[in-house]
């Protein structure tokens, strides 16, 4: 599949078949998310894979719109690591980086892929950090949830000239 064509056609999966994924497909994504620009080239991120069942049916009861995660076959967090900050509060725009690579990577290895915001919403990151047992100095950015798809959608065509400026506003 083509860049633009990953692109512009990834959606929002929230439907998945039974089908477990692959670890080799795991790995790949994994190797776009850690391809991602980050500030200083710091690069502080940490993802944890799920595949526990117990684990994906338990992110819904503090999560409100998880539903999907309990018939996933497998879902990644992507946590922020304040240790590893040069820059300060760049954390968040680096592994935003990587979590959309990872969601593009998917749509270009025929998974569905839906991004799970957790961070800034205390509740939900400190449920996060409880359910995974996360060091203080490791944040949730959010969780990515995967599978091969039950559903399809169309590409969105979001493009939109009217949000287009030229030197200023």
């Amino acid at each position: 599949m083509e860049a633009m064509e990953a692109i512009l056609g990834r959606r929002s999966i929230r439907k998945y078949k039974s089908q477990p994924v692959p670890e080799n497909l795991l790995k790949e994504l994994l190797e776009a998310g850690m391809a991602a620009p980050s500030a200083g080239n710091e690069r502080p991120w940490h993802f944890i894979i799920l595949d526990d069942r117990n684990l994906l049916e338990a992110i819904p009861k503090f999560h409100p719109y998880s539903q999907m995660l309990k018939e996933a076959p497998v879902a990644i967090v992507v946590c922020g690591d304040l240790n590893m900050e040069v820059h300060q509060g760049y954390w968040v725009q680096d592994c935003s980086a990587a979590t959309e690579n990872i969601l593009v990577a998917a749509r270009a290895l025929g998974l569905g892929a839906v991004w799970l915001g957790v961070y800034p919403v205390r509740e939900r990151v400190e449920s996060m950090r409880k359910l995974l047992s996360l060091p203080d100095h490791v944040i949730p950015l959010c969780v990515v949830s995967l599978g091969y798809p039950a559903e399809e959608k169309p590409p969105a065509g979001r493009y939109d000239a009217t949000r287009i400026r030229k030197n200023g506003w």
